[in-house]
C-alpha cells in the first residue's frame, strides 16, 4: 500500500514546508501529489499532514512515515547507487587465477597499481590447486585467467599481455655456463628442478627435450621459489624461468641465464576471461594496466 512515491512526499514535504515547493522538488503538480497523499490516507484511515496557514504541520502519523522514510530512502539511493556503479564497471569483484608460478613476481606490482586506481573493486588471487585453469573459469570460480597457453574454447577470450622468452639458469660456477644457448642432449643427465607442474604443460619438456626424444632428465618439484634458486645456485639443479625474471634473479644471485637453443623458446602471457564479461568496466581496465607493465 505504502509506495516510494509517498516515501518521497512526505520526506519532501518535511524538508521544504510548503505544499508548492515539496510539487517543484519532485516535478509534480500540486494537485497530483495532493491526490497521491489524500488516496494514501484513505487506504491507512488516518490524516498524515494538517495545513497550518500557506505551511503544513505533520501529524504523529505523518511523523511515523517520515521516520520510516528516512531509514529507506537512504538505502534506496545507496543500492541505486551501487547497481549503477555495478553497471558501468565501477565496483565490483575481480577473482584472478594464476597458472603461473613466475607470474605473481610480475602480478603483484600490477595489483598494487591497480588497487591504488580502483578503490572501490576488490581484487582476490586464486593458486592453481584452488581451480581449474580454464575449467574454473568456464564454471565462474574465477574472472580472470593468467596462463602462458591459450587453449581455444567457445566463450572465451584471450588478450595477450606481453611476448617472453623462456630461459635457462645455471649456477655460474656450473659446467654449462660458459656457453649462451643450450642443445637439448647436453641437458640429459642433468638435474630438472620444476614448479608442481604436470609434465605435459613444462614448456622445456614439451618444445626443447621430447622434440629432441631426450627423455632421461630427471626432475625434481618444489614449490617455492626461493628454495629453487637457492639450489640452482648451489648446483644441485637446473630451472627454467622467463627472461624478464631471470635477468632480475641473476642479479641477486650467483646464476647465469642461457637460452634454449639457438633460436630460443619465445612465449607469450595470455589473460583470458568469459566474452560476456568482456564490456565489465573494472576487468577491462585491469587488462590495460596489466599490459602497461611488461616486464
Amino acid at each position: 500500500m505504502i509506495e516510494l512515491t509517498h516515501l518521497k512526499i512526505i520526506a519532501a514535504l518535511k524538508r521544504h514546508g510548503t505544499l508548492t515547493a515539496a510539487a517543484n522538488a519532485l516535478f509534480l503538480s500540486q494537485s497530483a501529489l495532493s491526490h497521491q497523499i489524500r488516496s494514501l490516507e484513505e487506504k491507512l484511515g488516518v490524516e498524515l499532514w494538517q495545513r497550518q496557514g500557506r505551511r503544513l504541520r505533520l501529524t504523529r502519523a505523518g511523523i511515523q512515515l517520515l521516520k520510516t522514510a528516512h531509514e529507506i530512502l537512504p538505502i534506496l539511493e545507496q543500492t541505486e547507487q551501487t547497481l549503477k556503479a555495478l553497471a558501468e564497471g565501477k565496483q565490483g569483484t575481480l577473482r584472478i587465477g594464476v597458472e603461473c608460478y613466475p607470474c605473481y613476481e610480475w602480478l603483484k606490482d600490477v595489483i598494487t597499481d591497480y588497487l591504488s586506481r580502483e578503490p572501490d573493486v576488490e581484487v582476490d588471487i586464486f593458486h592453481r590447486y584452488q581451480f581449474a585453469g580454464l575449467e574454473g573459469l568456464l564454471n565462474r570460480h574465477i574472472d580472470l585467467l593468467i596462463t602462458p597457453d591459450r587453449v581455444e574454447q567457445p566463450g572465451l577470450g584471450f588478450d595477450t599481455l606481453f611476448n617472453y622468452e623462456l630461459m635457462l639458469l645455471v649456477s655460474d660456477s656450473h659446467p654449462l655456463a660458459d656457453a649462451s644457448w643450450i642443445e637439448p642432449e647436453r641437458l640429459a643427465q642433468e638435474n630438472l628442478i620444476t614448479f608442481p607442474v604436470a609434465p605435459e604443460r613444462l614448456d622445456i619438456l614439451t618444445l626443447f627435450l621430447w622434440p629432441a626424444a631426450v627423455r632421461t632428465i630427471k626432475q625434481k618439484q618444489i614449490e617455492s621459489f626461493e628454495i629453487m634458486l637457492q639450489m640452482v645456485a648451489y648446483n644441485r639443479g637446473i630451472c627454467t624461468l622467463p627472461d624478464w625474471l631471470a635477468v632480475k634473479v641473476c642479479a641477486e644471485l650467483p646464476l647465469k641465464a642461457l637460452h634454449l637453443g639457438s633460436q630460443g623458446i619465445n612465449r607469450k602471457l595470455y589473460a583470458a576471461y568469459r566474452h560476456e564479461d568482456g564490456g565489465i568496466g573494472y576487468l577491462q581496465r585491469f587488462l590495460k594496466r596489466a599490459k602497461r607493465f611488461k616486464p
